[in-house]
């Protein structure tokens, strides 16, 4: 920050200078206007700075919090694709099973329908 103010002050030194090489009867009244009038802008400057200061601290303070989320959003999916991994051949093994049970079931329900048309033919 002190380096821009001493950039500006050195901008207002120069054209105060240059001003004053080619009217030297006017510095003397308006030197008191001038520095006053720098001292202003200076001033003014150096809030602007500052309030830029903060704007990119706090730029920085939210990119830094993004990262963080998106780092453990990351870390998050990475555990449940571990877990999806881990899972998956006892997911597969629990479809085979349903499958067999259906198949038993689909057996067995023949199975009864056969024993019930053996029974519905003794009472005949």
């Amino acid at each position: 920050m002190s380096e821009f103010a001493w950039d500006a002050e050195v901008t207002q030194e120069s054209q105060s200078e240059s001003a004053s090489q080619s009217e030297p009867e006017a510095q003397s009244e308006s030197e008191p206007q001038d520095s006053a009038a720098g001292q202003g802008n200076l001033t003014l400057s150096a809030s602007d700075f500052s309030a830029l200061e903060d704007r990119i601290l706090r730029a920085v303070d939210v990119v830094r919090r993004e990262r963080q989320a998106r780092a453990a959003a990351e870390e998050r999916a990475a555990r449940a694709e571990e877990q999806l991994r881990e899972q998956a051949p006892l997911m597969e093994q629990l479809e085979k099973d349903l499958h067999a049970l259906r198949a038993e079931r689909d057996q067995v329900r023949e199975r009864i329908g056969r024993l019930l048309g053996q029974l519905d033919a003794l009472e005949l």
